[in-house]
């Protein structure tokens, strides 16, 4: 009995189920990807990204249901997938949650647990909504990116950071590169303004 084991399937899914399965892991994902957009507070906003949490969950939820109770299909599906590198860096630990989370949702889709999989999304969906609402836990000024372009001969510092340093409160450079043809850099930064109402000074000073 044991010398079976590695090719025991138990429960193989019906046509039906595996419908159901998916369908449960899409709703799931276009709900966790809708919360993401509402509650995004970052300088970058990807479509591409709130698109991969929904086929991450349904993905998962057909990987889960290939699976099965398969001992052999769930050892060559690790050594399977461990070939891949992900080299996409991830900004905002947020994402790395709503990652986690749509992977979560899926794994209970594929598995059946379609109460889990429901009560899961809206659980947490409704602790992250809140979190990213409650004046307790949000920070007083956003943060925006600034990106702008100078010369790459010489530098360029005293002329652009007394104009950051006056509305800025906070100002951390992210990136640095130069511009193909051009004689130019690039610059990107992260800035928190010293009051809201700066960010209309500070662009017409910019364009000046």
């Amino acid at each position: 009995m044991f010398d079976n084991l590695p090719s025991i399937n138990l429960f193989p899914a019906t046509v039906s189920e595996i419908f159901l399965n998916i369908a449960v892991a899409l709703l799931c994902g276009l709900f966790i990807a809708r919360l993401y957009k509402a509650t995004y507070r970052g300088t970058g906003y990807s479509v591409a990204f709130t698109n991969s949490i929904v086929m991450l969950a349904m993905i998962t939820a057909v990987v889960i249901m290939v699976i099965g109770n398969n001992l052999a299909r769930a050892f060559g599906l690790v050594g399977a997938l461990s070939i891949i590198r992900f080299r996409t860096a991830i900004k905002d630990t947020q994402d790395i949650v709503f990652i986690f989370f749509g992977l979560a949702m899926g794994l209970a889709s594929g598995a059946g647990f379609h109460k889990i999989a429901i009560v899961g999304t809206l659980t947490v969906g409704a602790v992250l909504y809140f979190m990213s609402k409650s004046p307790l836990l949000t920070a007083r000024h956003k943060e925006y990116l600034l990106q702008f372009a100078c010369s790459s001969g010489g530098d360029n510092t005293a002329l652009y950071m007394p104009i950051i340093e006056k509305y800025c409160k906070h100002h951390k450079v992210i990136n640095v590169k130069s511009i193909e043809g051009h004689d130019l850099l690039e610059l990107s930064y992260y800035v928190r303004f010293k009051d809201e109402s700066f960010v209309r000074h500070f662009a017409s000073h910019c364009y000046r």
